[in-house]
C-alpha cells in the first residue's frame, strides 16, 4: 500500500471520516493535512501529493493554483479536488456536486418546480445551488448572515418547499445549534444538511419531529469519495460501493444506548455489548456520580431529584455528541424530554424491559421509596417514545445481548 501522495486538506481535520472512506474505496494511503491559511499555497504548489480532496475553509482559496479547471468546477467556483498532473500541473474539480446529486436520487427528493433555500453563502453553497438549478427548482434563495435574504427575514421565503443546509451550524462539538426554525416554513417537504457529525443535527431533529422528510451528508461524502477516488486513480468505482459504505460507517458511528426501568440489566448488557462490538461502555450514573463527587443516594440527599436530574443532563449532553459508545442510563433520564434529542442525535435507543417483581431496589433512592409498578406505568409512556428497539430481559442477560445485536443488524 502506497503511504503517501493522497489525503484531505483543511484548517480543522481531528474528526474527518475520509481515511476511512477511502480505505474502503481504495488501496491508497489517505492522510490529513491540516493547514494554517498561510501554509496553503505552499502546500498546495509544492506539496508531496498526487491527489487531495479539500474541505472548508480552502475551497475557493486552491482555485488560483489550478492549472486548469473542470466546467462544473469553474461554474460553482469552488473545488474540492485536486489532481496533480505528470506534467506538474495541478486540475481542480467539485466532486461535491457529484455527491449531492447522488445523495438527491439515493432518497428520491424531486426538485423540479420547488422553492428552495440554500443556508449558507460558502463554497458548498454555491455547489448546491448550482445541483438545484440543474435539476429543475423553481427558485433558488442563498440565505446568509449579512446578505439582502438572511435569518432575520426568513418569513419572507416562508413558502420554501425544501431546505438545504450548508453552513457548519450544528456540527460536532457544537451540537445542537440550529440556523432556523422549521416551523417557519409550512410548505416544507424535505430537508437536506450536508453535516454527517452528529448522524441527526438539532435542524434534522426537528425535521424528524414535524414529519418531514430529512437526510444528513453521509451519504453526500461518501459519493464525492467515490468520485474523487476514480479521478484519483482512474479506475471506475460501482455506485452501490457508495450505499454499502455509508451504510457500514453509520453502524460505526451509532452509539447503543440503552433505557429502561432501574435494575433492568442495563450495565450488564453494556458489558457484554462492549466484548461482542469491541466498543467501550459510557455509564452514565457514574458519571453523575464523579460530576457531583458524591454517590447517587447522597445527590438525592443532598440536592433532591431535580438536582439530580439536572446533573443527569448535563451528562446525556456531553456523552451523546460521542460516537460509537455504549452508553446505560439512569431509569429515570426519560422523564426529561430535553433528554431525547441528546441521546437520539446520535444513538439507537434501546429499551430493556424486565418483568417488575425481578427489579432490585438496593442503591437506587426512587425505587425505594416509590411503588414500582406506579413508576412503571408513569414511565412507560417516556419509554415508547424515545425507543428505536425494545428488548425483553426476563431470562439471562447473554441473550438479551444477542437480541439486541441481531436487532442492530
Amino acid at each position: 500500500m502506497e503511504t503517501a501522495g493522497y489525503g484531505l486538506l483543511g484548517e480543522h481535520l481531528g474528526h474527518s471520516y475520509s481515511p476511512r472512506i477511502h480505505s474502503m474505496l481504495a488501496s491508497y494511503g489517505y492522510e490529513l493535512f491540516e493547514k494554517a491559511p498561510e501554509e496553503v499555497e505552499d502546500f498546495v504548489r509544492n506539496g508531496d501529493w498526487k491527489g487531495l480532496n479539500v474541505t472548508i475553509p480552502y475551497k475557493k482559496t486552491v482555485i488560483p493554483y489550478c492549472t486548469e479547471l473542470s466546467e462544473k468546477a469553474a461554474r460553482i467556483g469552488a473545488v474540492n479536488t485536486l489532481v496533480r498532473r505528470e506534467d506538474g500541473g495541478i486540475f481542480g474539480d467539485n466532486t461535491d456536486a457529484y455527491g449531492f446529486g447522488k445523495l438527491i436520487g439515493a432518497n428520491g427528493i424531486e426538485i423540479k418546480d420547488k422553492k428552495c433555500l440554500v443556508f449558507g453563502s460558502g463554497g458548498a453553497s454555491a455547489m448546491a445551488v448550482e445541483v438545484l438549478k440543474s435539476l429543475g427548482a423553481q427558485d433558488v434563495t442563498v440565505i446568509s448572515r449579512r446578505g439582502e435574504n438572511n435569518y432575520d427575514n426568513l418569513y419572507l421565503h416562508s413558502d420554501a418547499e425544501l431546505i438545504v443546509n450548508t453552513t457548519p451550524v450544528g456540527m460536532f462539538p457544537k451540537n445542537g445549534e440550529q440556523a432556523a426554525d422549521l416551523r417557519l416554513f409550512p410548505k416544507l417537504k424535505a430537508v437536506l444538511d450536508v453535516v454527517y457529525n452528529p448522524d441527526r443535527t438539532a435542524l434534522l431533529l426537528q425535521a424528524e419531529e414535524l414529519g418531514i422528510k430529512s437526510c444528513n451528508g453521509l451519504y453526500m461524502l461518501v459519493a464525492q469519495a467515490k468520485r474523487s477516488s476514480e479521478l484519483f486513480t482512474g479506475e471506475d468505482i460501482p455506485d452501490k460501493r457508495i450505499g454499502e459504505i455509508t451504510e457500514a460507517l453509520r453502524k460505526e458511528a451509532l452509539n447503543t444506548v440503552l433505557i429502561g426501568m432501574p435494575g433492568c440489566g442495563k450495565s450488564s448488557i453494556a458489558k457484554l455489548l462492549s466484548k461482542k462490538l469491541s466498543r467501550s461502555v459510557i455509564e452514565a450514573d457514574a458519571l453523575i456520580e464523579e460530576k457531583a463527587g458524591m454517590s447517587i443516594p447522597e445527590i438525592f440527599a443532598d440536592r433532591g431529584e431535580e438536582g439530580f436530574r439536572k446533573l443527569e443532563t448535563e451528562v446525556l449532553a456531553e456523552q451523546g455528541k460521542l460516537s460509537g459508545k455504549i452508553i446505560s442510563t439512569g431509569g429515570g433520564c426519560v422523564t426529561r424530554q430535553e433528554n431525547y434529542p441528546l441521546l437520539h442525535q446520535n444513538g439507537t435507543i434501546v429499551w430493556i424491559k424486565r418483568n417488575l417483581s425481578l427489579l432490585p431496589k438496593d442503591g437506587r433512592p426512587l425505587s425505594q421509596k416509590n411503588d414500582l409498578g406506579e413508576m412503571y406505568e408513569k414511565r412507560k409512556p417516556c419509554y415508547e417514545r424515545f425507543a428505536d428497539i425494545v428488548i425483553n430481559n426476563d431470562g439471562e442477560p447473554e441473550a438479551a445481548a444477542q437480541r439486541i445485536l441481531e436487532a442492530l443488524k
